[in-house]
């Protein structure tokens, strides 16, 4: 599903080089919640943007299901992620005049040439989405007015708009209480459940608990000499978010909302 190979990444600072990324090779297979932990600045961000082709790389090859990212057009490479990936910060990133409904939807921005039942499939899957995410009496109101936890459950329905087969989730939980931080990790479970695959970057103890691996990251480096984790699962949980059936549409996300940090 993911593959890196010798992938380095390097800022310029005030004259001075900063390396991101040290050779990183990886691999994440469909189906696997993949964590990624370390301190603030060892790279995790810049690893998940690189992933998300975001974010070219100095050296090295990043490849999603065969594809290489950096070796096909601009274009091409925005279109592919549209369809394939989606995006979960800590800090949300919705759009702070707009209400929950039109936020999910901000993930269609880039999509073209839309005809009258796309646009009707889609709302009605921000609706099914919205829903889904116990939203729908916060339907027309702005980030300001809701709390953290429906902030982030706003900007987990936008990243799911387009089902996306691999989610990249950049510190999702850093600004939750613990009954968020659960919410969203079961819904992180639920996805790879359903096929999906999850590339997290955290610095949080608790994740070893829910994903099927967790990597140490230290100035740019991977230690992957880790083995595999029992995941915790609340079967019931993952019922309910397993429902969303698949759409004949493909929602493109709107990338351009999505802001890159010059450093990790």
């Amino acid at each position: 599903m993911i593959q890196l190979n010798q992938v380095e990444k390097t800022y310029t600072n005030n004259n001075e080089k900063i390396i991101a990324l040290r050779q990183v090779t990886m691999n994440v297979d469909e189906g696997i919640f993949m964590a990624i932990r370390g301190p603030s600045g060892c790279g995790k961000s810049t690893l998940l943007f690189t992933v998300g082709g975001l974010l070219k790389p100095n050296s090295g090859t990043v490849r999603i299901e065969e594809i290489d990212l950096y070796t096909i057009s601009a274009d091409q490479r925005a279109q592919y992620r549209a369809q394939k990936i989606g995006f979960v910060f800590q800090r949300f990133h919705l759009v702070p005049y707009l209400n929950v409904l039109d936020n999910v939807l901000a993930a269609s921005l880039a999509l073209k040439d839309l005809n009258k039942q796309m646009k009707i499939n889609l709302r009605n899957r921000a609706l099914e989405l919205i829903e889904h995410f116990g939203l729908t009496d916060r339907l027309l109101h702005i980030p300001s007015k809701l709390s953290t936890g429906e902030r982030q459950r706003v900007a987990l329905a936008r990243a799911l708009l387009n089902q996306p087969s691999i989610l990249l989730a950049d510190e999702p939980t850093g600004n939750l209480d613990d009954g968020n931080t659960e919410m969203v990790y079961q819904y992180l479970i639920a996805h790879t459940n359903n096929g999906g695959t999850v590339l997290l970057a955290t610095h949080d103890q608790q994740v070893a608990s829910y994903a099927h691996k967790t990597i140490q990251m230290d100035n740019g480096k991977l230690d992957l000499k880790t083995k595999l984790q029992k995941v915790s699962k609340n079967l019931e949980f993952t019922k309910r978010a397993l429902f969303l059936p698949k759409q004949l549409t493909n929602i493109l996300i709107n990338v351009s909302l999505i802001f890159i940090p010059k450093t990790s």
